[in-house]
C-alpha cells in the first residue's frame, strides 16, 4: 500500500482506465462492435431488396433500386459502377456471398471444388462446403471476400452459415470463419449480415450487424414444387427468433416466397414481418421478382 495520500486511488483509477482500453482494443480486434446498439448507418434503413436473382442486375440497376434503403446484390455479378450508382442514391449495398455451400457457376469453383461435401438436392449444381478445412476458410478470407469487397460494397451478406444445423462437424470452422470475416469487414468500417439458423447463430451474433430470416409466413416447398403458407405455430416461432435477435442490437429482416406479387400472401408476409420488428421482403423462390416500390412497415 502506498504511503502517499491519494496515490492508491490514482493507481487504481489508472489501472481501471488501462483495463478498459485493453478491453476495447480486444473487442475491435475480434471484429465485435464495441457498442451493440444498431449501427448508425442502419438506423435510416426502413426497407430493402435482394438483387441476386437472374436478370436483377441487368439494365439500369440504380434506377430499378431507387428508393430502397438497403440492397443485397450478388457479390460476383454486381459491377462497381452499379454499386456506386446505388450508393449515390443513399442505398447501403451489401455483397451476397455463400460461405456454407460451393456453387459450380462461380469463378472460384475450381479452387473450392476439393472442399465439396454432398450435393444440396434443392439447388442444382451446389454442394455443402467443408468449412472445417483451413484451405477453404483461407480462400474465402484471403481471396474471394477481398476481391468482392474491392468493388466498393458496404459489407457482406453471408448465406448458408446455417448449414451447421445439419452438419455439426462444421460448427467450429463456420464460427471461426464468421469471426475472421467480421474482423476483415469491420476493419474497413463495413457491415456484416447473415441469414437463417436462429437456433445456432447466437454465438456469432456479436460479430454481426444484421440478420435475415427466411420463411416467416410463406415458403417454397421443394419436395412438392409449390408455394405454401406456414402453420401459425411456425410463423410464431420465426417471429420470436426475429424479436430475440433484434433485441441483440441487430437490424433484422424477413424474406417470404409467394407465387404472385400481390394479394393476401404478400400482405400477410409483410404484416407478420413488421409485427416482429423486421423489415419485410417478398419475392419468388428464385428472387427474380423485384417490387416496383419498397415494402415498408406502416
Amino acid at each position: 500500500m502506498s504511503s502517499i495520500p491519494g496515490e492508491g486511488v490514482r493507481v487504481a483509477a489508472a489501472l481501471t482506465a488501462l483495463a478498459l482500453v485493453l478491453l476495447a482494443t480486444a473487442t475491435v480486434r475480434s471484429g465485435v462492435a464495441a457498442d451493440r446498439g444498431l449501427d448508425p448507418r442502419l438506423r435510416d434503413v426502413h426497407d430493402w431488396a435482394f438483387a441476386i436473382g437472374n436478370h436483377t442486375l441487368d439494365g439500369d440497376v440504380p434506377a430499378r433500386y431507387r428508393g430502397f434503403d438497403l440492397v443485397v446484390a450478388d457479390g460476383q455479378e454486381a459491377r462497381p459502377g452499379q454499386i456506386a450508382g446505388m450508393q449515390r442514391q443513399g442505398t447501403v449495398v451489401l455483397a451476397y456471398l455463400s460461405v456454407g455451400t460451393i456453387e459450380s457457376y462461380r469463378p472460384w469453383y475450381r479452387e473450392l471444388k476439393r472442399y465439396r461435401l454432398e450435393a444440396w438436392k434443392d439447388w442444382k449444381d451446389e454442394w455443402y462446403a467443408d468449412v472445417s478445412r483451413r484451405g477453404f476458410r483461407r480462400a474465402i478470407l484471403r481471396e474471394i471476400a477481398p476481391r468482392i469487397l474491392a468493388k466498393g460494397f458496404d459489407g457482406l451478406f453471408l448465406d448458408n452459415t446455417d448449414m451447421i444445423e445439419t452438419h455439426q462437424a462444421q460448427t467450429s470452422g463456420m464460427r471461426r470463419l464468421i469471426r475472421r470475416l467480421a474482423t476483415r469487414v469491420h476493419a474497413d468500417d463495413g457491415l456484416l449480415f447473415a441469414q437463417n439458423g436462429g437456433g445456432v447463430i447466437t454465438p456469432s451474433l456479436p460479430f454481426l450487424d444484421g440478420w435475415n430470416r427466411e420463411d416467416v409466413s410463406w415458403t417454397y416447398d421443394f419436395d412438392h414444387r409449390r408455394y405454401r403458407a406456414l402453420r401459425a405455430g411456425e410463423t410464431a416461432y420465426a417471429q420470436r427468433e426475429l424479436r430475440r435477435i433484434a433485441g441483440e442490437g441487430l437490424l433484422v429482416t424477413a424474406t417470404d416466397y409467394t407465387a404472385h406479387a400481390r394479394g393476401g400472401p404478400v400482405r400477410t408476409s409483410i404484416a407478420n414481418a413488421c409485427d416482429a420488428g423486421a423489415l419485410p421482403y417478398v419475392s419468388d423462390i428464385g428472387l427474380r421478382r423485384v417490387p416496383e416500390s419498397p415494402y415498408r412497415c406502416r
